[in-house]
């Protein structure tokens, strides 16, 4: 971008808070109803920002940083866990008009994915295509970069997906080849998976809220937060998102959308505990169909660690840590301080109740509550996660932006949008042949 823009410097992050800030407050703030829920959930997203460049700073700024998070954060679980209370949800739409709203969302998606292949790689950003890497041959996963414990076969799969084109667009570079892959990979991850949020919240607009304009106003809601433009290229914290995304957007075919979680789950086991919630969504109807789904793509991804351990023992430790069966850890990062880490465990056992409670409440689950409280399950991994706990936004910033704008979806159940199951609609079909 610097090259082709001799003048073009990338924001700081700090001037970007302010403007963005600004900028959501002018296009979605309702002065005209002052004290709306939407007003007060738009200055929410915003105070998450100051938490997040805190966490930066290093020493007790940082730690202050997470607890910001933390707070934040436990009001926004709050309120998802509320929503399915909130009955009337008026139409508030932005101050922009759709057109208006479209330009500036293409805009900020194209300077972010500018960002994102001008920024420098961390370690971290690149983990995804050096384990693909070492799993295609067989290697041990380093250690040092990233395990399994963080991130499931899924990961390196989709990494493996996007290494052809990323091989034809370095096929010139006159650097290491296999250094230069490993960021054209990760850097192309990027941008697919924030693409693909990107449309799945227009589409979810469109097809699910009936209401395109609000689709627009999310996405571009999305693309204008701080923490987007501040964590772009940070693939394991947007890749999740993109899938948890896609599976809302095709939840009427419960079979899709369950190969969409499963893949999720291989991507980052977290979304495991979403299994209660979305079983519960399609107990009536469409649970057999989501359960296989989710259970074909788990046997395909145990199937690609099968073909890529160099043993047995390799492959059992793989599938250990891609369920992340294992005791909670004490030398973690982040909020949890080595010294009193012993915390997390009654804070795991919360997380545990309030993952499993969401199966039997609410009792009758709509799309408006599977979208909430998935965000809601997203939120709370945040509360536990050994590694930056809480600042693993992307996990659930797009389901809670959906949440934020979505209109009264009480129609939107299981039973009355979903066909029925295979073999009833084969008997069906019989009794229909045996009539005529």
């Amino acid at each position: 971008m610097s090259e082709i823009l001799e003048t073009y410097k990338r924001i700081e992050p700090t001037t970007w808070v302010y403007l963005s800030s600004l900028l959501s407050i002018a296009l979605y703030f309702k002065f005209s109803r002052f004290w709306s829920i939407r007003n007060l959930d738009l200055i929410g997203l915003i105070v998450l920002a100051p938490g997040m460049l805190l966490t930066e700073a290093g020493g007790w700024y940082q730690h202050f940083g997470f607890i910001w998070l933390f707070v934040a954060g436990f009001l926004f679980l709050i309120r998802l866990l509320l929503d399915p209370t909130m009955v009337r949800r008026p139409l508030l739409e932005p101050n922009l008009s759709a057109g208006g709203l479209t330009f500036l969302g293409i805009s900020l998606f194209l300077f972010l994915m500018a960002n994102v292949l001008t920024a420098p790689l961390a370690a971290e950003d690149r983990a995804g295509a050096e384990m693909a890497q070492q799993l295609q041959e067989g290697e041990e996963v380093v250690p040092e970069v990233n395990t399994l414990t963080q991130h499931g076969p899924g990961y390196p799969l989709l990494f493996w997906l996007v290494q052809f084109p990323a091989q034809q667009i370095i096929a010139d570079a006159d650097q290491d080849a296999s250094v230069e892959l490993q960021h054209t990979t990760a850097r192309l991850v990027a941008i697919l998976s924030h693409f693909l949020v990107v449309l799945g919240m227009l589409l979810i607009g469109y097809r699910h809220f009936d209401n395109f304009k609000m689709g627009i106003a999310t996405a571009t809601l999305y693309l204008l937060l701080p923490y987007t433009a501040h964590l772009t290229g940070r693939v394991d914290h947007v890749l999740p998102a993109a899938l948890l995304i896609w599976a809302v957007l095709v939840y009427r075919f419960p079979l899709l959308a369950g190969l969409l979680i499963g893949l999720a789950m291989g991507v980052n086991y977290y979304p495991i505990f979403l299994l209660p919630l979305w079983i519960s969504f399609y107990w009536q109807r469409g649970m057999v169909r989501f359960v296989v789904g989710v259970l074909l793509m788990v046997a395909s991804l145990v199937g690609i660690l099968a073909l890529t351990s160099a043993d047995l023992a390799m492959f059992e430790d793989n599938v250990r840590r891609m369920f992340g069966v294992w005791l909670p850890v004490h030398d973690v990062g982040g909020f949890w301080n080595p010294d009193y880490s012993i915390y997390r465990l009654p804070v795991l056992a919360v997380f545990l109740v309030l993952s499993f409670s969401l199966a039997i409440w609410p009792a009758q689950k709509n799309l408006g509550t599977l979208i909430s409280a998935s965000a809601a399950v997203m939120l709370a991994t945040q509360f536990w996660v050994a590694k930056e706990g809480g600042l693993y936004i992307g996990w659930y910033l797009s389901l809670l932006v959906l949440t934020i704008f979505r209109p009264n979806l009480e129609d939107r159940v299981a039973m009355t949008v979903l066909r029925e199951g295979w073999f009833r609609g084969r008997k069906a079909v019989r009794r229909v042949q045996q009539e005529l």
